[in-house]
């Protein structure tokens, strides 16, 4: 029986996600109502009422396969698989792919998610580490040296989570040669693939080697997570083999949320152009907060989706400070231990500016707090 181990930011967001009045801890964009949706996706009351709610395929329904190959896989519907969020998706993945004892190679810090399924399966994990000294720009030379004929796969995130960080074009390039050259496969979580700043989204790597596997979701840049829709861009053998896995879980979508998602993301571009504009204005926004904060804390600017990874240089005890920020102030940042790096939290800066305003605010009172001495 595997033995998981605590999955400690979402046991995080257990705590004060619900709990609290301004949250600049989370990594998605702010969320949509489905009037919201209905609008800018064009969905009729009479399309939504023509739904029957019998069981929808276990690959997803037709239609919303169509939808994502159309924007992501070239049209091949026969590469996409449709799932409750990109979560599910890695579970399937590691799953049908990976065998305890197998060598992977995992960005280090990364989503929790993308390195503790594949520790539970008995793995051997070797990090390929991004540091804060370089602004977590990932080292292409670092990674050629990790790689061997011996690893079965590499996981990274692109834009990253929680560093914000990415790949140039060329960088992406290079790491899918390097991948191909050792026969591996590669996981490539594409959660904030349509939330970048300077430079245009980079291509889908399940289009250009047949050994790629990547993940999307209307979750993080779609402001749509309550929705639970993900997908995976994969040969058809490979889905086939993620299919005999998700026989023993969760079958398949609802045709109701099929329906949903297929017209999101048929309208896409109208979707997301609000949601861009407001992640631009904030994280300019966070840039001229931390610019006026005397360096008690420091980050670097992301390149794509909506969070950073600051570093708290005058508290000691982040993880503490964290919980009395959520407690006291009721304002929810993740601590950095959530991800294995002590010293930072992740802070997202994708819900409305009035949040981040009031989160910042009650922030920087308690970074005050704790680098003034207490009166005795």
């Amino acid at each position: 029986m595997l033995s998981y181990p605590p999955a400690l930011l979402e046991e995080w967001m257990r705590l004060y996600y619900f709990a609290v009045d301004a949250d600049i801890g989370s990594s998605g964009v702010s969320d949509s109502s489905l009037a919201d949706v209905r609008a800018l996706a064009g969905i009729g009351t009479d399309e939504m009422d023509a739904v029957v709610f019998h069981d929808s395929q276990t690959l997803g329904g037709t239609g919303v396969r169509r939808a994502v190959a159309r924007r992501w896989a070239g049209g091949d519907a026969d590469r996409v698989m449709v799932t409750h969020g990109s979560t599910e998706a890695i579970f399937l993945v590691m799953n049908a792919l990976l065998r305890a004892g197998d060598e992977v190679v995992v960005l280090d810090p990364v989503y929790p998610g993308l390195g503790d399924v594949v520790r539970a399966m008995g793995c051997r994990l070797r990090p390929w580490t991004l540091s804060a000294a370089s602004g977590w720009r990932p080292d292409l030379d670092e990674l050629a040296a990790l790689v061997s004929e011996r690893t079965r796969m590499v996981v990274v995130n692109f834009p990253h989570n929680p560093t914000g960080a990415t790949l140039t074009p060329g960088e992406q390039d290079a790491l899918l040669s390097i991948v191909e050259r050792a026969g591996a496969w590669l996981l490539w979580d594409g959660a904030f693939a349509d939330l970048t700043y300077d430079a245009p989204p980079l291509p889908d790597p399940a289009t250009r080697y047949d050994r790629a596997v990547s993940l999307g979701t209307l979750s993080k840049a779609y402001g749509l997570p309550g929705l639970r829709v993900g997908w995976c861009l994969a040969a058809p053998q490979v889905l086939e083999r993620m299919t005999r896995v998700r026989d023993y879980t969760t079958l398949h979508l609802s045709p109701l949320v099929e329906l949903i998602a297929e017209r999101v993301i048929d309208a896409a571009d109208r979707v997301l152009v609000g949601k861009h504009a407001i992640a631009r204005r904030n994280r300019q926004a966070v840039q001229r907060w931390m610019d006026e904060q005397g360096g008690a804390i420091t980050w670097t600017l992301p390149a794509g989706g909506v969070c950073g990874f600051p570093r708290l240089h005058e508290v000691p005890d982040v993880e503490a400070f964290c919980h009395a920020l959520a407690r006291e102030q009721r304002v929810m940042l993740v601590p950095g231990t959530c991800f294995g790096t002590p010293g930072h939290v992740r802070l997202g800066f994708g819900g409305s500016g009035a949040a981040l305003e009031t989160g910042l605010e009650r922030l920087a009172g308690a970074l005050r707090a704790a680098r003034t001495p207490a009166l005795v």
